[in-house]
């Protein structure tokens, strides 16, 4: 196991530096992972075994096998009931072509294709910020989130941080909405994944959790299993030859699918997760779209980040930044030793009411 999702490790490594948030962390980081490691799933053989074994008379197993993971495989949605009495397994049993209906399962060739795909999807908008960011916090932070810095260090560095915030005062904004534009990416991602992933599956995802939950509450003998309606563990092919004499002869073969034993619990995982996480980047545009239009907001969040500075302090600093130096300051505060932060912040206040900083 170990061997399969060691190549995730780096994908946890925590930054030194913080430039974002928590959920844009679920985004880049935890979605990445998830989305990465269930890709790396289900292309090891070491825990599912063959993807397909199809049995057939007077074919080479191997050669179905192959033939059906090619052309893809049927269920006839039609074929209900009882299993053991009614039928062999839902979907599986005798029609006519033309007449009854069929469904072809091809999805289970491009699942781990998907799964990268989206997890290189959801690492674009943190790819943007990066190259948009270009190091600024880093730059800026300049060593003060380590706990071993003399005071004289700390001093001038928190100086010329003042002096940053003093030359560069409103010049920020644009840096601080591309930020807000890279959250917004995230949230519109999410929701396109849903509807990405209910185009994939024919249509079955976007209530696919949801029916999975009933499924659970039913009574036994009322069961129909959403997870084998849309992973069908067994399904059937047809495969076409010449026969000695030249004409067409079929062969109806029974094909088990192993890898949809984990293909099944994977999405209704992902079910969960993509609605969560939809859910919260919902309501952290809400609360951007507040902090962006309410200046009040701005001081309360300032003063929980700086508790340590009089309020007074904070107020004149509020008053005179506009949304970009807010937000450069804010951000500041997540990486810069509580200590250090109240410094600069008082030092802040009294640059900008036109005094000399002591």
């Amino acid at each position: 196991m170990f061997d399969v999702f060691g190549s995730v490790r780096s994908l946890l490594k925590i930054d030194s530096v913080c430039i974002d948030n928590n959920v844009f962390r679920l985004h880049y980081k935890a979605t990445v992972i998830i989305l990465v490691a269930f890709s790396l799933l289900v292309t090891s053989r070491q825990y599912i075994g063959d993807p397909i074994d199809c049995i057939v008379d007077e074919i080479p197993l191997n050669v179905m096998d192959q033939y059906c993971w090619i052309y893809s495989t049927f269920t006839i949605p039609d074929r209900t009931g009882v299993i053991g009495r009614d039928m062999v397994q839902p979907g599986v049993g005798s029609h006519v072509e033309g007449v009854d209906e069929v469904k072809y399962h091809k999805y289970y060739q491009w699942v781990c294709f998907t799964l990268f795909f989206q997890a290189i999807l959801f690492y674009v908008p943190r790819y943007l910020w990066k190259s948009w960011e270009g190091g600024r916090i880093k730059m800026l932070v300049l060593d003060l989130n380590c706990p071993i810095v003399n005071e004289q260090c700390k001093n001038d560095r928190s100086k010329l941080l003042v002096e940053y915030f003093h030359t560069n005062l409103h010049r920020q904004n644009f840096y601080a909405y591309r930020f807000f534009l890279c959250e917004v990416l995230n949230f519109i991602n999410v929701i396109g994944q849903i509807y990405f992933m209910d185009f994939f599956l024919d249509g079955e995802f976007s209530s696919y959790g949801a029916d999975v939950v009933k499924f659970t509450e039913m009574e036994p003998e009322e069961r129909v299993d959403p997870m084998a309606k849309v992973f069908p563990k067994v399904t059937k092919c047809t495969f076409h030859k010449y026969g000695a004499s030249g004409t067409v002869q079929k062969f109806d073969g029974l094909c088990v699918l192993p890898l949809n034993i984990v293909n099944e619990k994977i999405y209704v995982f992902l079910w969960f997760w993509f609605i969560i996480l939809s859910i919260v980047s919902g309501l952290s545009l809400l609360y951007r779209a507040a902090v962006v239009a309410g200046p009040k907001l701005r001081l309360l969040l300032l003063r929980a980040r700086s508790r340590f500075s009089p309020q007074v302090e904070v107020q004149t600093i509020t008053k005179k930044f506009q949304i970009g130096d807010w937000f450069v300051l804010y951000q500041l505060g997540k990486n810069i030793d509580p200590l250090v932060y109240k410094q600069l912040v008082s030092d802040l206040a009294t640059k900008l009411e036109g005094k000399q900083i002591v």
